[in-house]
């Protein structure tokens, strides 16, 4: 069992203890006191589910990932195996760009020659230059698991391919992923963030000159376990509430995104919580979202605000079909949106987002076969949680 404790030497205290200190000691001194800043209010959001504009006969599959790049072009990665399979010829390219308005520009991925394509495609990350990062999820047949991260110029040449098709011998391995989820780079650092967790349970940090794993951690800064994960709850079924910090490890990490403050906040879908590290892993805090729900599977996707505080984190519930908001200074959360929480915008298994910097988060809606465009109001809404 991990313990969690005070550093040597200092102690913790509640929020309520250090607002009093606080208080008392400006009483001490005469300075005005510190009065605690006012919670955050629930942002208005509107979504608009119709935003990719599809050419005349093609489709898309399900939709596992969405970013963007520094013109504002919408990138979607998809999955056209999912299609039926009178479909499949029509299918967009599993990677395909969109205009700022969803015009659809073009397209590449696939089998090819040189590389191992997911069988399985999961998520996408563009660097600053326009390299497409891709990953993979597959892991039911473990010699054909997606245990490699791939890399492309924006117009398709493959550039190449870190870790190998089914090569994954766990979660000590240094040359190979196993089904990882999300990505988040960290440019000005050339690193890349991989969410290793369908079938590990850690972070990995890979340098994006190199391709050599840097560094890696689990849950609470610890080593990553090396059990493997238990089965998450069946959602709807009668289950014992949760309480505490949480399980030891993680189980089922999926996003990953970084913070201008260096802040590093990865989902841990099935603990239904986010935690907070440093750049070399070190824990800061956490948050639960939507714990106790009826479904387990929670926190999947993170954008963080534009503002320069970044003050919003924007958390995508999977399993229950909602977005929750969450006050990234308190690390609680602020209110819920999403068809779960009935407040528009209705939303169908959101995974992974984006945000264009202008106003706009984009969300990846799986089953849904979309991307659904969100609008930040520019007053506030005051709604229950």
């Amino acid at each position: 069992m991990h313990q969690h404790t005070a550093p040597k030497g200092g102690r913790i205290l509640s929020a309520a203890a250090a607002v009093a200190a606080a208080l008392l000691g400006a009483a001490s001194t005469g300075a005005a006191p510190v009065r605690p800043a006012a919670p955050l209010a629930m942002p208005c959001l509107s979504g608009e589910q119709d935003f990719l504009k599809l050419p005349a006969g093609r489709a898309i599959g399900d939709v596992s990932a969405v970013t963007l790049d520094t013109a504002g072009h919408v990138w979607i990665l998809h999955r056209p195996g999912t299609l039926p399979p009178e479909q499949r010829p029509h299918a967009l390219p599993p990677v395909a760009e969109f205009s700022p308005s969803g015009a659809y520009l073009g397209g590449f991925g696939g089998p090819g020659d040189g590389y191992d394509w997911p069988r399985t495609e999961h998520s996408l990350a563009l660097t600053p230059e326009g390299h497409v990062w891709i990953s993979g999820n597959f892991r039911a047949d473990p010699a054909q698991a997606d245990d490699m991260l791939l890399e492309f110029t924006r117009d398709g040449r493959f550039i190449r391919q870190i870790g190998k098709r089914g090569a994954s011998k766990g979660d000590d391995d240094t040359a190979n992923f196993h089904a990882p989820g999300d990505l988040a780079i960290d440019w000005p650092r050339r690193e890349i963030y991989v969410a290793d967790g369908y079938g590990n349970r850690r972070i990995v940090v890979v340098d994006a000159t190199s391709g050599k794993f840097v560094r890696t951690w689990g849950a609470f800064g610890s080593a990553p376990t090396l059990a493997p994960a238990p089965s998450p709850r069946i959602a709807g079924k009668p289950f014992d509430p949760e309480t505490g910090e949480g399980p030891p490890d993680f189980n089922g990490v999926h996003g990953v995104a970084i913070a201008h403050d260096g802040k590093v906040y990865v989902s841990d879908r099935n603990n239904q919580r986010i935690q907070v590290f440093t750049r070399t892993g070190r824990y800061l805090g956490q948050v639960f979202i939507d714990r106790n729900l009826p479904s387990p599977s929670t926190a999947s996707g993170m954008v963080l605000s534009e503002d320069p505080a970044q003050r919003y984190l924007y958390v995508a519930d999977f399993g229950n079909a909602a977005l929750v908001v969450v006050d990234r200074r308190r690390l609680s959360v602020i209110g819920r949106t999403g068809k779960d929480a009935g407040v528009p915008p209705p939303l169908t298994t959101p995974h992974l987002m984006a945000s264009d910097g202008h106003g706009h988060l984009f969300v990846a809606e799986v089953a849904a076969r979309r991307v659904t465009r969100i609008t930040i109001g520019r007053g506030d809404c005051v709604r229950s949680q």
